[in-house]
C-alpha cells in the first residue's frame, strides 16, 4: 500500500528528543501526536496483514548462573572481595506471534486510513502555524 507522502514528512520533522528540540519541533510534536499515533498503529496493522499474524510480548523471568562479591575482613580488619557463582533471576521480553482474523485486520486499517485522512489536514495546518510562530534560521 503506498505511503502518505505528506505524513512521512510530518513525521520526520520532530525530534525524538524533546528536551534537545527546538521551539518550532516541540510545537510541530506536540500538536501532531495523533496524527503520528494513528500512522504508527496504521504502519503496524498493515504489517499484520502482509505477515498473516500479529506479534505480542510477554515477559519471562529466567535465572542465570552470575558472579555475585562479598566483602568480608580477614584477620588484620582488611577488607577482602570474594566472588563466587550465584544464581540470579533476570527479567526478559519474549515475542510470539498471535494469530488475527484478516476481515476485522482490513476492518481496523480502513478505520485508520479515515481517521488519518481526516487528521492530516489538521497536522499540516498545525505545522505551518508552528514555523510561522517559529522561525528557524
Amino acid at each position: 500500500m503506498p505511503r502518505n507522502i505528506t505524513g512521512a514528512l510530518i513525521l520526520a520533522l520532530p525530534l525524538a528528543l524533546a528536551a534537545c528540540a527546538t521551539p518550532q519541533e516541540r510545537c510541530i510534536s506536540r500538536n501532531t501526536t495523533e496524527f503520528r499515533t494513528v500512522n504508527s498503529l496504521l504502519a503496524e496493522v498493515e504489517g499484520n496483514l502482509a505477515r498473516g499474524y500479529a506479534w505480542d510480548e510477554r515477559q519471562v523471568v529466567r535465572s542465570r548462573l552470575a558472579q555475585c562479591q562479598t566483602v568480608t575482613t580477614d584477620r588484620e580488619g582488611k577488607p577482602v572481595v570474594t566472588t563466587y557463582g550465584c544464581w540470579r533471576d533476570e527479567l526478559e521480553t519474549e515475542r510470539f506471534r498471535v494469530p488475527i482474523d484478516p476481515v476485522a485486520e482490513a476492518r481496523k486499517r480502513d478505520g485508520l486510513v479515515a481517521r488519518r485522512n481526516v487528521l492530516a489536514a489538521g497536522a499540516e495546518r498545525a505545522v505551518e502555524a508552528c514555523r510561522a510562530a517559529y522561525p528557524e534560521a
